[in-house]
């Protein structure tokens, strides 16, 4: 896949990094999840490029975007910014948004503000709001993370060396890999790839990306939804858990949901060929037939549209 190298400007002046492969429309639109770099899109990223024009784009201090100049500019709202910056760049009017975990709250939200630029959703393994909330079904995350946030504001330094230190390790990869993805499908070298790009994040700009979105909820505005939406969901996703996936999927008008059997919060990386098939059925079906060479719909998944 070949692919071209972009950068926008967002509105403080921070550079935005976005690239571009395949073409046809409507183009998509790729948006990671906090820490995240790209690596989840791998598969799907390839198999949209035969029908479509991709673009991803990192999150400021993220891959190969700059720090945020005003470091404060972090929220959701601040994300939906540089994602229309990079519709502009780009030089897209209208675009189908795919979100990976806090990328779902990032495309609701550019939904609610600016609907016209938005054809569809594609809303992965992730929640519409407050998602330490429910961060392994669990209340320990939210009781933890002001106290984590506080050490890092006040040694900034250290916790950075911590963050490169603690975070690209065997430990970490084997934690990942016993606790948190299916290991018989997801390669290694994927967690570490997610480890090393993690690892690279300035911890301030992490602790307070995820406060941001912590406090974030687009609930409200679920109903409000008009362009086609698949929802997909990890059955066994343990930081966005199914049943978010689930009620998101009953409150939006018409949506659609695919269920990965299994499936963690990297299902994209464990399931390619179902989330492949399915993500190309919900763009025929809703988009018209792709360019010659996409799957036969003989081997569509199976994709749920009932309540």
């Amino acid at each position: 896949m070949e692919r071209t190298e972009h950068l926008a400007t967002g509105l403080d002046g921070t550079r935005i990094a976005w690239s571009e492969a395949g073409s046809g429309a409507p183009p998509v639109v790729l948006t990671d999840g906090i820490g995240c770099a790209g690596f989840i899109w791998r598969h799907l990223q390839l198999e949209l490029a035969r029908s479509h024009r991709v673009v991803h784009w990192n999150y400021r201090g993220h891959g190969r975007s700059e720090p945020p100049r005003d470091p404060e500019r972090v929220t959701v709202g601040d994300c939906v910014d540089d994602l229309l910056a990079v519709l502009e760049a780009a030089g897209v009017e209208r675009a189908i948004l795919a979100g990976h975990s806090m990328g779902v709250q990032v495309c609701l939200e550019a939904h609610r503000r600016e609907p016209r630029r938005v054809a569809g959703l594609l809303l992965v393994c992730g929640s519409y709001g407050h998602p330490i909330d429910t961060f392994h079904d669990s209340p320990t995350l939210k009781i933890a993370l002001p106290f984590a946030r506080a050490a890092v504001e006040r040694w900034p330094g250290l916790a950075r060396l911590a963050f490169r230190m603690l975070v690209p390790t065997e430990i970490a990869l084997q934690y990942a890999l016993a606790f948190e993805v299916d290991r018989r499908f997801v390669p290694r070298e994927d967690v570490e790839r997610y480890l090393a790009d993690l690892a690279a994040i300035d911890p301030l700009v992490f602790v307070r990306m995820l406060t941001a979105a912590s406090g974030h909820d687009a609930y409200d505005h679920l109903s409000r939804v008009d362009v086609p939406t698949l929802v997909v969901a990890g059955e066994k996703d343990t930081f966005t858990p199914m049943w978010l996936s689930v009620r998101m999927h009953r409150a939006i008008p018409g949506s659609e949901l695919l269920v990965l059997p299994g499936g963690t919060h990297v299902g994209p990386l464990e399931h390619p060929e179902l989330v492949g098939l399915g993500v190309q059925k919900f763009l025929r079906d809703h988009f018209g037939e792709g360019e010659p060479g996409d799957v036969a719909p003989s081997r569509r998944a199976a994709v749920r549209g009932t309540r």
